[in-house]
């Protein structure tokens, strides 16, 4: 098909970017900027000279500083031991690691508060034992919760980054410091540490980028007491209406994040490079044996717990007759105001916007990956990075752009029912092409030459060639859209309107903000549909990726 078609629309991809990304942010650099059509700098003098503006932005960075480092810290010793040592299901113990990090944020902060909130299960087994009246673990509305929640969310990328960059290092240097006469913690200090330093500092700075980003996870457990860039720039645009600020602190957001990924970009170059391929080995000792066991104990009860404890709350709550009353109460109206629904009608809602999504992702994907396959010039190989944009850019900035910049003609879009999937679409879109480009690139061109020599038209080239090739991409590629689009938070809480029907982690998040009645308990039963439903979407993808397909 490549070769076949014209550059004409493969440009659509570049036009959907123009329109609904590069605008939107042009949108908030001139509304920073030139909110009067002068130069006016008076938003950025605001955020330096008050000081809940100063506190937000040093605690964005302190609590992305002290979140990424107990992250490392935690992934480097499990790496170490899925690095060194072979043991019984260790493939599917790291795949089941990365399921954390694709859940949304709404099921996740959920499912905390399920586990070790006021409500939780431990505060409920406590208080059972002990005959308390009252919570004994008070984690919620404090800081604690919340890096407890960031350390979970993204462990999977520092494990993952570290012990793909460690299993390609050799042990001779570890041996030789041995025979030199080297203990544990010299190996670690000395040898093992600057070892993997350039994994280290990608996956902290990668991290760094997402708990600097955090947005649900602190807006709802951190109960209105903590805030972050992100928090505050939706806080002053959607409750205070000052747009100025609200774009002052998304140009900082968006600078921040460019230069954190520039950074990142340059040190990922080096932990691709192969040293020594030094298979691991199964453990030869009791001690060795002790340490897996415990290593696996505490990965389980870090990872799995939480969801669990959302499973268990959802079914067994005191308050209420049948323990599946919350799912039936689903399909009666809410209580809870600005949610005058059925709270199902958001779970046929989101499955409907997520089609949508999954369909115009994947043709933008598709398009694009073409493009960048189709390109022999400079000029088209540089597009490569300008699809990965979206990626570097917080959902909450591109709400926030959405509403300055689609709220006046000729994109009069802002009270558009489509304006969600196209929020959706763009964060998706990314995944798809690289999900598809790597098998496209695989294709001998000698291949399509043949079958054109042969006489096969353009479209049987690619329905007969092309298209088996790329179908497994293309399911990898479309279940990354269909999921992210069913759990995406902060784009749709800054467009959603009251004309325009919710989705389900809205639905939660009100739940959650304005617990009448058994709304708390629905709830968490609509955060255990939703998981289930990214917990399906996360092992076709993995089922699917098994066999090499993609960069993901």
């Amino acid at each position: 098909m490549r070769q076949y078609i014209g550059y004409g629309i493969f440009a659509v991809p570049l036009v959907f970017l123009a329109i609904f990304f590069f605008h939107p942010l042009i949108s908030i650099l001139r509304l920073s900027f030139f909110a009067d059509g002068q130069l006016d700098l008076t938003g950025f003098a605001r955020i330096i000279s008050t000081r809940l503006f100063r506190q937000t932005l040093w605690f964005t960075f302190w609590q992305a500083f002290v979140s990424t480092t107990l992250t490392i810290v935690i992934a480097i010793p499990v790496a170490f031991v899925f690095t060194r040592f072979e043991f019984s299901g260790k493939r599917m113990l790291m795949s089941l690691s990365t399921l954390p990090f694709v859940l949304p944020t709404v099921v996740v902060a959920t499912a905390f508060s399920s586990l070790i909130g006021d409500r939780g299960v431990i505060n409920d087994l406590i208080q059972t034992i002990f005959n308390l009246d009252e919570a004994f673990v008070q984690l919620e509305g404090t800081i604690w919760i919340i890096l407890i929640v960031h350390v979970f969310y993204n462990f999977a990328i520092a494990f993952r980054i570290i012990a793909g960059y460690w299993s390609n290092q050799g042990f001779r240097l570890e041996d030789a410091g041995r025979a030199l006469g080297a203990n544990e913690w010299k190996l670690w200090w000395y040898v093992r540490l600057p070892a993997i330093r350039p994994a280290l500092i990608a996956s902290f700075i990668l991290v760094f980028i997402f708990n600097f980003t955090s947005f649900g996870v602190v807006l709802i457990l951190g109960q209105s007491r903590f805030a972050t860039v992100e928090v505050e720039i939706y806080l002053q645009a959607i409750s205070f209406f000052d747009l100025p600020i609200a774009g002052a602190l998304s140009v900082v957001q968006i600078i921040t994040m460019i230069l954190m990924m520039v950074v990142y970009t340059r040190i990922q170059r080096n932990i691709t490079v192969e040293l020594r391929k030094n298979p691991s080995r199964r453990p030869r000792n009791t001690r060795e044996k002790v340490i897996i066991f415990l290593t696996l104990l505490f990965l389980g009860l870090m990872l799995f717990t939480p969801l669990l404890a959302l499973i268990v709350r959802s079914l067994s709550l005191t308050s209420i007759s049948s323990t599946f009353q919350p799912y039936a109460d689903l399909f009666s109206e809410s209580n809870v105001p600005a949610l005058q629904i059925k709270p199902i009608s958001a779970v046929w809602n989101s499955l409907f916007i997520a089609v949508i999504t999954t369909i115009m992702a994947v043709s933008l994907g598709v398009l694009s990956a073409y493009l960048l396959v189709m390109g022999k010039k400079r000029w088209l190989r540089l597009l490569d990075p300008l699809f990965m944009l979206p990626l570097a850019t917080s959902a909450v900035t591109l709400g926030f752009g959405f509403i300055i910049a689609l709220d006046e003609p000729p994109l009069n879009l802002r009270t558009s029912p489509i304006l969600i999937p196209i929020a959706h679409t763009l964060v998706a879109t990314p995944f798809v092409v690289r999900s598809v480009l790597p098998t496209l690139q695989s294709i001998p061109s000698s291949v399509l030459e043949s079958a054109k020599v042969l006489g096969a038209t353009p479209f049987r080239v690619f329905k007969l060639v092309e298209f088996p090739m790329i179908r497994g991409s293309l399911i990898v590629g479309a279940t990354f859209a269909f999921t992210i689009s069913m759990g995406e938070f902060g784009a749709s809480l800054f467009i959603a309107r009251p004309e325009i029907p919710p989705t389900i982690p809205i639905v939660i998040y009100r739940m959650l903000s304005y617990p009448i009645g058994n709304a708390y308990e629905q709830a968490l039963a609509m955060s255990v549909i939703l998981m289930m439903v990214c917990a399906v979407g996360f092992m076709l993808i993995d089922r699917v990726r098994a066999v090499g397909v993609g960069e993901f």
